[in-house]
């Protein structure tokens, strides 16, 4: 029975750490490489990103997300690329992503343009069962620490998008990974997950933008997971917002635009399941920096 208990703590933990399988946001639209290749470059200029999650605060083992990101355009060609690393710290388990972007842009009348982007991936597993509470030392699954398993992936996306609108689709890991499988009867797989997303911005009036936008992740066997954000940005400086998860929780944003250069964000979550009695929300912050040419320009008014 010992060994049963064992055996199911650590199935909670696995579904914990990779049932979400993806690492979660909340202002995902500022930074839609995370999860679709094809956005990098479209910016045209070089953009770095940074944001750190802290999720269900008090909740022990809960996840710890930090991503570190650049993009930017290759001058003189169609081309665009990016590179990122990713840490997630889930219970027991810690997990650190580096991948590598490429995009190829065709460009249309009115200014809109179809990006197609390619994603490799690299992903390093830790798990120190140590940590877990041990009923029963002489336990071999208590024994067997996983230490740097590596597991490569490939994935793939689409961005459309002009000065006020986008849409996309994208497969961040195409492939079916198995994460480890200590006992021969207890694994996890990183399963595929299809993103689809759209966003668009309105001049309510002349100091006020207003953008709704959402982003849908579906994942084989599990429910599928639909975000709603709403954002109004006065005079190009201050951005205020919120968001809503399908069944799991509603946010609020805010951001502000430092400078020509630097823009930072702030979200806040609470659950709307029977989870928020264990926790006190999830706390997302933010920034974002343009490293801009003598006679290139952040265009403001794409929002995105």
């Amino acid at each position: 029975m010992k060994k049963k208990f064992i055996i199911y703590i650590l199935f909670l933990i696995g579904v914990l750490a990779h049932g979400q399988q993806a690492p979660q946001y909340t202002q995902y639209m500022y930074n839609p490489s995370t999860v679709n290749p094809a956005y990098v470059g479209s910016t045209g200029n070089t953009r770095i990103y940074g944001l750190y999650r802290t999720q269900w605060v008090g909740l022990e083992g809960a996840p710890k997300t930090a991503n570190i990101a650049m993009n930017k355009p290759i001058e003189g060609s169609k081309l665009g690329y990016g590179v990122s690393v990713l840490s997630d710290k889930i219970g027991v388990s810690d997990e650190t992503q580096i991948a590598a972007d490429l995009s190829y842009t065709l460009f249309f009348e009115n200014d809109s343009r179809l990006a197609f982007g390619l994603k490799a991936t690299g992903n390093l597993l830790n798990i120190d069962y140590t940590k877990l509470n041990q009923y029963n030392p002489g336990e071999q699954v208590i024994q067997n620490n996983i230490t740097n398993h590596f597991s490569p992936n490939i994935g793939a996306g689409l961005y459309y998008y002009n000065k006020t609108t986008y849409f996309g689709a994208s497969v961040p890991m195409i492939l079916n990974t198995r994460k480890y499988d200590d006992l021969n009867n207890t694994q996890i797989n990183q399963r595929y997950h299809l993103y689809l997303m759209a966003g668009k911005v309105y001049d309510l009036t002349y100091s006020l933008k207003f953008k709704p936008a959402l982003v849908s992740k579906i994942v084989s066997g599990a429910p599928l997971q639909l975000d709603i954000s709403t954002n109004f940005m006065f005079n190009e400086k201050f951005i205020i917002g919120a968001a809503y998860r399908w069944s799991a929780s509603v946010s609020m944003l805010a951001g502000f635009q430092l400078s020509h250069n630097l823009y930072i964000g702030y979200g806040y979550d609470t659950e709307t399941t029977k989870l928020s009695n264990y926790n006190s929300g999830s706390h997302e912050i933010f920034l974002q920096f343009d490293l801009l040419g003598k006679n290139s320009k952040v265009e403001t008014p794409r929002f995105f």
